[in-house]
């Protein structure tokens, strides 16, 4: 399923309702709702999205009977004519006869909590290879006082709920290879929420499956151009024609929000969505063409450049130094081994070209000097060794930066452990880097 090299999958929606916040009603005849997925699949959208039961907040509950009235008609009409569809539902029932009418997809924004025989349905869908299960989150239908919005940290509580979801929907025996996960912007979540959730899509994604963008028209989108200067209307432009020149009737016009949808779509499929869900299909297309564009000639540029050389180093592993250095006292009168790994970054070009040991540094030399400054004066912790010994390696000319590593096998702790650590790494001039 993986479309890592491709272009995202362009989903259109389809709302065949009468009260979905942006579209509700404009397609609620069957005959209308078809035209529209049609149109859909002609402007590029690989898959139609049909639903028949509003999310929006405020929406009234729909009967699953009353949905597959007005879903199972236009489901089986695209399908007829080899367009893909999924639909958008809570209902199993709604779901089991959709993927009988041809649907592909079944997209649950619930996750499956809705319905608890949802991933029931979606599990027979995927053991005959029907179709596919879009996981979205939620913590119910949309609250706009943002009740349910008390996340501690949004990206990691959203990717450990659809983790969960994920898990559920496999053991029920659902492929993991048809699965889909949308972290539901717009469900409980604040704009600055839904924002955090682009920015952190890796995180989802790290999560092993593909995931779907859904920010079409949302509010978020909204509150981030708010304020904006809006263009002139046809009718109020000086090149308008006027009413009754005989000129072809002026397209309707694009929602307020669609030019926003389509830059998160482009940035969405920079970041490695698996696809994006939109309602203006043709705008997306078009921004997804410019980024496609644009991420070729990046890859193209960066094929022509000449690779950074990695630096020269010498390492020296597993250096052993018996030391005093420890906060109790038994430590301090006792000893106790140390082990030191110490890596240094050097250009050992002329080095080589020369065969001349005054051209590099002397690793025996350094491992002397590590030794020396171990076994010097007690401190405390391992991290002052750390530093000192970084300090020592610096001192060599032609060391440009240390790792350190300094550890502690024997040290006085009351579990069963291997080994305990500290790694600095230091550059010449000051740098560091813990």
């Amino acid at each position: 399923m993986s479309r890592s090299d491709a272009r995202p999958v362009v989903m259109g929606v389809l709302n065949v309702t009468p009260d979905s916040f942006s579209d509700g009603g404009a397609y609620a005849e069957h005959d209308a709702a078809i035209a529209h997925g049609v149109e859909l699949a002609r402007l590029g959208a690989d898959l139609v999205d049909v639903g028949g039961e509003s999310t929006r907040p405020g929406a009234a509950p729909v009967r699953s009977s009353d949905e597959q009235e007005r879903v199972l008609p236009v489901i089986r009409a695209l399908a007829s004519r080899s367009i893909g569809v999924s639909v958008d539902t809570l209902h199993a029932d709604t779901a089991h006869a959709a993927v009988e009418a041809g649907a592909r997809w079944i997209n649950d924004v619930s996750g499956g909590l809705h319905d608890p025989e949802m991933l029931d349905a979606a599990a027979d869908a995927s053991r005959r290879g029907a179709a596919g299960l879009i996981i979205g989150h939620w913590r119910g239908v949309p609250d706009p006082g943002h009740l349910r919005s008390d996340y501690a940290d949004v990206v990691s509580d959203v990717t450990r709920a659809l983790k969960e979801r994920a898990s559920a929907a496999v053991a029920a025996g659902v492929d993991p290879g048809r699965i889909v996960l949308d972290p539901g912007l717009g469900f409980d979540k604040t704009g600055a929420q839904g924002w955090q959730l682009l920015a952190g899509l890796d995180e989802v994604r790290a999560l092993g499956f593909p995931v779907l963008i859904g920010a079409s028209r949302k509010r978020m989108l909204g509150e981030a151009i708010d304020g904006l200067a809006a263009p002139r209307s046809a009718a109020g432009s000086a090149t308008a024609r006027p009413a009754g020149s005989g000129s072809a009737p002026a397209p309707s016009p694009a929602h307020d929000r669609d030019l926003a949808t389509a830059v998160v779509s482009a940035l969405a499929a920079e970041a490695g969505a698996w696809g994006v869900r939109v309602h203006d299909v043709h705008g997306t297309r078009q921004a997804l063409a410019v980024q496609s564009a644009w991420s070729d000639a990046r890859r193209h540029v960066r094929a022509r450049q000449p690779q950074a050389t990695p630096p020269d180093r010498i390492t020296l592993t597993g250096l052993e130094v018996f030391a005093h250095h420890g906060v109790f006292d038994f430590e301090r009168e006792q000893g106790q081994r140390f082990i030191i790994d110490a890596d240094v970054e050097v250009d050992l070009a002329g080095a080589a070209a020369e065969d001349a040991l005054a051209r590099t540094v002397h690793y025996g030399e350094l491992a002397d000097a590590i030794v020396d400054a171990v076994a010097s004066d007690p401190v405390d912790l391992i991290e002052t060794v750390a530093e000192r010994v970084a300090r020592v390696a610096l001192g060599f000319v032609g060391v440009r930066s240390a790792r350190i590593t300094v550890h502690k096998p024997d040290a006085p702790i009351a579990q069963t452990f291997a080994d305990v650590s500290v790694t600095v790494e230091r550059r010449a001039g000051g740098g560091a880097h813990a």
